[in-house]
């Protein structure tokens, strides 16, 4: 398969408001636009590549994702994923996929219960074959931003054992020179993003689609979309 073959579609909910963002992200490094879904719809039309974007789908009602996570188009992203179809979560991405169960843990409010809103160092963890992490060499270090409220990684310590021992974690908060603490939100084990068993399904919380440029201030979101993207195709 080839970029121009990539097929990539991207979840619009109500209140999601980075979708045409990592539109732009991805447009620009296959040349393909991917295609918008909404969530009403029963279908994803054969897509090698599922995003679920940042944003505050529902508006965050009852909790992060949980409205947005029984939404019509979720079977079709359940199905997908069963078929073994790569799925990716950002920020509000990541905490739908905690709702529906394709990812482990829960996302909850942000210790000291601010907004986080700045860069964050990521450092990149060796994890089982996953194309998310294959093109990235492990400890490498990343500059991407975060915008939430409730990205605070949490699960029990023998899921936190499990995850640690089976190489799901995928990112880990790190020092940097940005401003601000290391972990910006208080998640155990500094957990930044976590994959499925199967390597298939990510869910992280900074966006890469917001460093895509050196005017964005970081190109580091375009690197990991890039080696993902390659890993897809090969």
């Amino acid at each position: 398969m080839t970029f121009s073959a990539l097929r990539a579609a991207i979840i619009v909910f109500p209140g999601s408001n980075c979708d045409r963002d990592m539109m732009v992200a991805i447009e620009q490094l296959t040349s393909r636009r991917p295609a918008l879904v909404w969530h009403k719809e029963a279908s994803l039309d054969a897509a090698d590549l599922v995003i679920i974007p940042g944003g505050f789908s529902f508006g965050d009602y009852l909790r992060c994702g949980a409205l947005a996570g029984r939404s019509p188009i979720m079977n079709a992203l359940l199905d997908h994923a069963a078929r073994g179809g790569a799925v990716m979560g950002i920020c509000n991405g990541f905490q739908i996929l905690t709702e529906t169960g394709m990812l482990p843990g829960v996302l909850i409010r942000n210790a000291g219960l601010k907004f986080a809103c700045r860069n964050v160092g990521l450092q990149v963890c060796e994890t089982l074959a996953s194309p998310f992490t294959s093109g990235l060499a492990a400890n490498k270090k990343l500059i991407i931003p975060i915008a939430h409220n409730e990205g605070n990684y949490f699960a029990e310590s023998d899921e936190l054992n499990r995850l640690e021992s089976d190489g799901q974690i995928a990112f880990r908060y790190t020092d940097s020179k940005t401003i601000g603490p290391a972990n910006p939100n208080g998640a155990a084990r500094d957990i930044a993003g976590v994959i499925s068993r199967n390597g298939r399904v990510l869910g992280m919380m900074p966006h890469p689609e917001r460093a895509m440029s050196y005017l964005h201030g970081s190109t580091d979101g375009a690197h990991f979309l890039l080696k993902s993207l390659e890993a897809l195709v090969s």
